[in-house]
């Protein structure tokens, strides 16, 4: 080598964020790493037909919602990366096996690594596997990173080293842990002039280019995208106070709408928590009622992470023994909102008309299907799974295990609600019921909750006929409490045999 001879540098990095349930460019975790470490940064979405082609029906909510948020972060990049002097920024859409397109792509565009915010389903974390192999045979590295949920995998342990089965400890562990350094968010905007346009030629299709129509996800008060998230949120702060009184109350505007948006990434979990922790830190019952249900949402995902068993399996091994009911009729009663308890079949028609459902009554209506109805659990879960806008596996599967007595709770399995009850207490003047179930709308507020009890006189002055305008009730609850304590406690006494 002469004296004037000079070595040449290497080329700058490359890398590709993958995207899935994180839709938006602030506060994101694998964004922030790769724009830390590489000089070109490309981000992509894949609509994974190995997910989309097992959908039922092609005017499924959550992908019109998808698509649009998918949109709007295209347009948030590229402004973002013109505010930092980078040349555009945008998503690269694929339409196709997940799996097969990232490592395609990644290779198209001669990147070096592929960064993801971890995804904790199953499914998901062999589709990663199968993924980081693919590319290491490609001489790509592949990373993922916490971000879905503040304390994960083994973070919060028992003082014996073990995952927690039960909620209200690990709620005191996972809150002890819960430091200022866990709610920080990631400065994507520092670094965001390394920001990589797509490449020429790219755009993003249609929602009818993938197969599926928007349904009716533009005739709810469902706004979507970061901006959709961030005017929830700001919508719900000044609410947040009285959260924890009025978040049982399906009538009134107590909940903070967020969850779909807490689902597909629109929305940081960080941003979340860190604005309940500041309120609940001065005492505020309110905001220490909601950073517990982001508790309750950690606690399901660490159950998933340590318990895969649960996706087809009683938590508790035992209750795989439970004879549950095969009763068709009562099963599409239930499906078709039409039980004959109005609190039960006004949330049904919420969710068959919306695909979302008050908190509260997800427990009274699985309660009622496997604890009033004596149907399994699972058939329940798979319902919510094709309907709720925000359905995320292991919430969703632990909030039915919790309602059947099958899942990670102290309580006993003689917690049962009475749809009546409950209905009186947390709709009292019928507000919910009547919205949904317009046939009532005449009966007065004394019956709104059970109209079978109502006389013929009583019935007749409201012009209700119990059987043609709306059911008779498909059980009585009482009856049905009864062979619900006999099926459990037969299981009981078995164990004790």
């Amino acid at each position: 080598m002469t004296a004037t001879a000079r070595i040449a540098s290497p080329a700058p990095s490359s890398a590709l964020v993958w995207l899935r349930r994180d839709l938006r460019c602030d506060d994101h975790a694998a964004l922030y790493h790769a724009l830390r470490r590489h000089a070109r940064v490309y981000c992509a979405f894949v609509f994974d037909t190995d997910i989309l082609d097992a959908l039922p029906s092609r005017e499924d909510r959550r992908v019109a919602f998808i698509h649009a948020s998918v949109l709007e972060l295209h347009e948030r990049l590229g402004q973002l990366a013109v505010r930092s002097g980078a040349p555009g920024g945008g998503v690269i859409v694929r339409h196709g096996p997940a799996a097969q397109c990232i490592v395609q792509l990644a290779r198209q565009l001669g990147v070096q690594e592929v960064l993801a915010n971890r995804d904790y389903e199953p499914e998901a974390i062999a589709r990663d596997r199968r993924v980081a192999d693919a590319l290491r045979a490609q001489g790509i590295a592949f990373s993922d990173y916490k971000d879905q949920v503040l304390l994960e995998h083994d973070e919060v342990l028992t003082q014996q080293g073990r995952p927690y089965s039960v909620f209200t400890p690990y709620k005191r562990a996972w809150l002890q842990r819960l430091d200022a350094f866990q709610l920080k968010p990631y400065p994507v905007d520092r670094h965001a002039r390394r920001l990589a346009p797509p490449p020429a030629g790219e755009r993003l299709p249609a929602l009818a280019e993938l197969g599926f129509a928007p349904g009716n996800l533009h005739d709810l008060p469902l706004p979507t995208g970061m901006s959709g998230a961030q005017h929830l949120l700001q919508d719900f702060a000044p609410r947040m106070a009285a959260y924890h009184e009025a978040r049982d109350y399906p009538g009134r505007k107590g909940v903070s709408y967020l969850s779909v948006h807490l689902r597909f990434g629109t929305v940081s979990i960080r941003q979340m928590a860190a604005l309940a922790a500041r309120q609940a830190a001065s005492g505020c019952e309110g905001a220490q009622t909601w950073l517990s249900e982001l508790a309750w949402r950690d606690f399901y995902f660490m159950i998933l992470w340590h318990h895969q068993q649960v996706l087809t399996q009683c938590f508790k091994p035992e209750y795989e023994r439970v004879q549950w009911d095969d009763a068709p009729e009562l099963w599409q009663a239930w499906c078709e909102a039409r039980t004959g308890y109005p609190l039960v079949d006004a949330a049904m028609r919420q969710l068959l008309q919306t695909g979302y459902m008050h908190n509260r009554l997800r427990m009274v209506v699985a309660s009622f299907l496997t604890k009033d109805l004596g149907i399994d659990w699972r058939r329940g879960e798979r319902f919510f799974a094709q309907h709720l806008n925000d359905y995320d596996l292991a919430a969703n599967n632990g909030g039915w295990q919790w309602a059947a007595s099958t899942g990670c709770d102290a309580q006993p399995y003689f917690r049962i609600f009475n749809p009546v009850t409950q209905s009186q207490r947390f709709d009292p003047g019928g507000q919910f019921i009547r919205r949904y179930l317009p046939e009532l709308a005449r009966v007065p507020d004394a019956h709104i909750h059970f109209p079978a009890a109502m006389k013929p006189a009583a019935l007749a002055a409201c012009g209700l006929r119990l059987g043609v305008d709306y059911p008779q009730p498909v059980v009585d609850h009482a009856r049905a409490r009864e062979r619900t304590l006999m099926r459990f406690s037969l299981l009981s006494e078995s164990d004790t045999s």
